[in-house]
């Protein structure tokens, strides 16, 4: 046997986000950053280099809340300036401009989310290891919060500031690893945010996806994301034309990213499902409907924490081949959703956002499910 052949016999993944840990260290190191003047103006002050899919609404209410509080290149003051900072979060947690207007548009639903993206990408020009730093503080100081904690960041009140590993899932990692598995985190959250957080469950950076960014030729991040398979690498000239920037590791961008950086495939291979079980991973773990084609793709079992998000939990309870299990959140678990989930016809989403029937792993509809595990 191969190598590589015996090497995927025994990969593991574990989404990171409310999967190996309680809420979102991309959340975390957001809002650390915003606390302490991170997030550098824009070329031009022309907040379309940062997202191709930002909205002209967005565009011009970022351009409006921020645009006379720096210089391009230089750091935004959003620890003293409400207006700039409530205007970024409205963009980033509720996806729309303070005024109501949508902010982000024209992406494929089953590649992208924008706003995830949009974290990473607002990280440009600093080095990686400088985002490595932020999220480390940022990481400490959660860490160290009683749970419950909230912060107010510009206006807004009730912002999550605090984390747990979830220590089941640590233990499991452990006895993973202790059992000759090569285990792997597969993230939304950026590459140099969820590697200081990996480390503390002794997952080596090198075992850490996320999403990534193309750099400078000094090594600095550029708002552009780095492509897979047959998505090249990001352009975008703040004008309306760019190329690449629509995918990173979310549904069938996380399928992509594990079967090109763990399992050599590349082109259009990379988006599909391999045919070959030895060429895909043994185990997965998530919590969300972003985790679910990577999950489908497991040669083996396939765990969902239960967070109640529909397309994930009409798969987990669909239990095709019997190879699902279920747990809830390790940490104030969900309630028992007594409307269950509709999955025959509206729980699952396409590639443009429109409500649609899920579909197992061997492409047939799924019929409607009880929330059973909670």
């Amino acid at each position: 046997m191969s190598r590589r052949a015996l090497k995927s016999h025994i990969t593991a993944l574990v989404d990171w986000d409310n999967t190996v840990i309680k809420n979102d260290v991309g959340d975390a190191t957001m809002f650390w950053m915003l606390r302490h003047d991170k997030i550098l103006q824009p070329p031009d002050g022309n907040w379309a280099f940062t997202s191709p899919y930002l909205t002209a609404a967005a565009v011009l209410s970022l351009g409006e809340a921020c645009g006379a509080a720096a210089e391009p290149g230089e750091p935004l003051p959003t620890s003293t300036m409400a207006g700039c900072a409530d205007e970024i979060l409205s963009v980033y947690v509720d996806g729309e401009t303070t005024g109501g207007e949508a902010a982000f548009d024209g992406h494929d639903r089953r590649t992208l989310e924008p706003a995830y993206a949009w974290f990473a990408q607002l990280g440009a020009g600093h080095a990686p290891d400088e985002i490595a730093a932020f999220a480390a503080s940022a990481i400490g100081e959660n860490l160290a919060a009683e749970e419950g904690t909230v912060q107010t960041i510009g206006t807004r009140a009730g912002l999550t500031a605090w984390l747990r590993i979830y220590e089941p899932i640590r233990d499991l990692i452990d006895v993973l690893q202790k059992s000759g598995f090569d285990v792997w985190v597969v993230s939304a959250s950026p590459q140099f945010v969820v590697e200081p957080f990996a480390a503390m469950v002794n997952i080596a950076a090198d075992r850490v996806i996320g999403v990534r960014q193309v750099t400078t030729q000094d090594g600095a991040l550029t708002y552009n994301l780095q492509g897979c398979g047959p998505i090249p690498d990001g352009t975008n000239d703040g004008a309306g034309e760019f190329s690449g920037n629509s995918l990173i590791t979310y549904i069938e961008g996380k399928r992509c990213w594990i079967n090109q950086a763990i399992f050599g495939a590349s082109g259009p291979a990379a988006l599909e499902k391999n045919p070959d079980a030895s060429q895909r991973q043994v185990f997965g773990a998530g919590d969300s409907d972003t985790d679910l084609s990577f999950l489908q793709d497991a040669a083996g079992l396939r765990l969902a924490i239960n967070r109640n998000k529909k397309e994930l939990m009409c798969n987990a309870y669909r239990n095709y081949a019997g190879t699902w299990l279920i747990n809830p959140m390790f940490i104030a678990p969900k309630g028992h959703l007594a409307s269950g989930y509709p999955c025959s016809t509206t729980a699952c989403v396409d590639e443009h956002g429109a409500a649609v029937p899920c579909l197992d792993e061997a492409g047939a509809v799924i019929p409607d499910q009880a929330d059973n595990v909670y």
